[in-house]
């Protein structure tokens, strides 16, 4: 118990005598420092007492698919800044291959009374996968956005990039650079955000049911790899990824190939993720506007935390094409 006193008062700056009163309920505390000293509690992942459990804490779940990707986190700074600077403590949960999986990490945020969730890319972006955590944040009538296009039954906010306007984007100015036989590498077939990067496509670029230059993967490199060498097989020129990190794997294929990115294949991204005008050649890429969705999904989460409701509509942000050494004009046959 004295352990547990000492932990909390230094992580919430106070004295043990301070954090006892707050755990007894006893006054003479005010609310701002009882509410540092119960978020302390949480954090640190102690009980609340039962009769303090009944409180939500000023704690906010982050979670997200991975960290690998440079695009999450670069979103965890703008999300974790932003809810800090709201009084706010973040509580990252970033999943793994064999870890904590996103079922656990909702129960472990709800045994800690947390105020409300943000995902990113998680499950709701799959429309084959399970959504049954979802619904017990629903029945709990916990405040919750998601950061891009999930499977739309679910009913939270959406703070969204617009994908058809990405796939636009980057189709033109393949197209303006006389490609003419143009393909994508996209993630899952149930992937939401890819789905609607394919239909932009086929929209754009007038195909019908023929999918000849799709190819699908997992998001890493290696997938990527295997996908983008079946488009280069096939004669493709000009290559749209669902990723920088797909992008990257698509560079790689093209040389294994012997072919030169981007003399013989041009290749576009989607992210603007950190490092991407450090590679070789630096990418071309459709930036996604993080700052700015990032603090979109804050202020819709603390509306509702607050207790003003928000609209269910999906918030959609235009996304902005940089072109950098990974396109060029079309080689001549």
């Amino acid at each position: 118990m004295t352990k547990r006193l000492t932990e909390v008062a230094r992580k919430a700056g106070v004295s043990e005598a301070t954090v006892s009163r707050v755990l007894n309920g006893r006054g003479g505390v005010s609310e701002a420092t009882r509410t540092a000293v119960l978020t302390a509690l949480d954090v640190l992942g102690y009980e609340r007492p039962t009769k303090l459990r009944g409180e939500r804490a000023r704690l906010v779940g982050l979670v997200l698919p991975e960290l690998q990707n440079p695009i999450f986190p670069a979103l965890a700074e703008v999300v974790t800044g932003s809810l800090a600077q709201r009084g706010f403590t973040p509580a990252l949960c970033a999943r793994t291959i064999g870890g904590v999986s996103e079922s656990d990490y909702v129960e472990m945020l709800l045994d800690h009374q947390v105020s409300g969730v943000i995902f990113a890319g998680g499950s709701y972006a799959l429309a084959d996968a399970t959504h049954e955590h979802y619904r017990r944040l629903t029945d709990r009538g916990l405040p919750v956005v998601l950061v891009n296009a999930g499977v739309d039954e679910l009913g939270f906010p959406r703070v969204s990039t617009d994908d058809a306007v990405a796939v636009e984007q980057a189709y033109g100015h393949l197209r303006s650079l006389g490609h003419e036989r143009i393909g994508m590498v996209l993630g899952p077939e149930g992937h939401v955000p890819s789905r609607r990067k394919l239909a932009a496509m086929i929209q754009a670029a007038g195909w019908a049911d023929d999918t000849t230059y799709v190819e699908r993967s997992s998001f890493s490199m290696e997938g990527a790899r295997v996908a983008a060498t079946k488009l280069v097989e096939r004669g493709v020129t000009g290559i749209i990824c669902a990723s920088d990190v797909l992008a990257l794997g698509t560079i790689r294929a093209a040389r294994r190939l012997g072919c030169t990115v981007p003399a013989d294949v041009s290749v576009v991204g989607f992210d603007d993720s950190a490092f991407m005008t450090c590679t070789d050649p630096p990418l071309t890429t459709v930036r996604q506007p993080i700052e700015t969705m990032g603090q979109a999904a804050v202020d819709l989460l603390v509306t509702q935390i607050e207790g003003a409701g928000v609209l269910r509509d999906e918030l959609l942000f235009e996304p902005e094409l940089v072109v950098r050494g990974s396109t060029a004009p079309a080689p001549r046959r």
